[in-house]
């Protein structure tokens, strides 16, 4: 059985996580399945954008209770690699060179929730909780702090890493921690909407802008206007302002197929 079910709407692709029966807890399967994924979606020219969500009435509870368990008995290279899997995981969303989506159909916790927070998009149900519940067991939400850390003031941050607790759609909202509360049900409905505006813009523009956005933190102000002017100067230059510009003057939708650098 698949770990991560894979369905096209259009130029969307929705990634699955399919483990129901345990609330599509995480696990070393299924994030090698995740990662062929988002390969495959990668280099297909006709994905322009990618949804997560969960089958059944999860998002993703978290890592898996037998992983947890089989931790005692693990080698610190063991443990080290599991870390860096699960990171290298993450940072292949934020990366991800197409718009990536989260439609949190349900709960979301530690492992799920950092998925919430790699996505550049996020949508949460009515019902769903979103949270880092690590401490609560001990653990520490080391490598999901990353990525919270960039999308929440340190407040915040603290808040949630600290105090362990979950964050209805209302408050995740407000929070920043995701884009949008939905209607009970509607999370996936309502993502697929946003993806298709997003997804109507440039890939090419798109791509670079996720690249400088990742760039940013590690940059002075000087690097910053450096690498701005490089891009600036290659976009002035490229296919994707030729065609977005002849499709505005023509009153026509921009054909973005027809063009080399996307």
């Amino acid at each position: 059985m698949s770990l991560v079910l894979t369905e096209n709407r259009a130029h969307l692709r929705i990634l699955k996580l399919n483990r129901p029966e345990v609330r599509n807890a995480m696990s070393g399967p299924m994030m090698a399945e995740l990662m062929a994924a988002l390969d495959a979606a990668e280099v297909d020219r006709d994905v322009r954008g990618v949804i997560f969500t969960g089958e059944g009435s999860a998002f993703c509870g978290g890592l898996d209770v037998e992983e947890l368990k089989a931790m005692a008995a693990r080698s610190p290279e063991q443990h080290r690699a599991d870390a860096t899997a699960f990171a290298n995981m993450l940072e292949r969303i934020y990366l991800f060179p197409k718009p990536t989506f989260a439609a949190v159909n349900g709960h979301a916790v530690g492992a799920g929730a950092g998925m919430v927070c790699a996505a550049d998009f996020a949508v949460q149900d009515a019902k769903a909780k979103v949270g880092f519940t690590e401490a609560k067991i001990g653990f520490v939400a080391a490598v999901v702090a990353v990525f919270v850390m960039r999308q929440l003031p340190e407040k915040h941050a603290r808040d949630l890493l600290l105090s362990a607790r979950l964050l209805g759609a209302e408050e995740a909202a407000r929070m920043g921690l995701v884009n949008e509360a939905a209607a009970e049900g509607q999370a996936l409905a309502r993502a697929l909407e946003l993806a298709e505006a997003v997804t109507a813009n440039a890939p090419m523009s798109l791509r670079v802008t996720k690249q400088m956005l990742a760039d940013a933190p590690h940059q002075s102000l000087q690097e910053g206007l450096k690498q701005a002017a490089e891009l600036n100067a290659a976009a002035r230059a490229s296919g994707s302002l030729k065609e977005g510009v002849a499709s505005f003057l023509e009153k026509r939708a921009a054909d973005w197929n027809a063009v080399a650098e996307r």
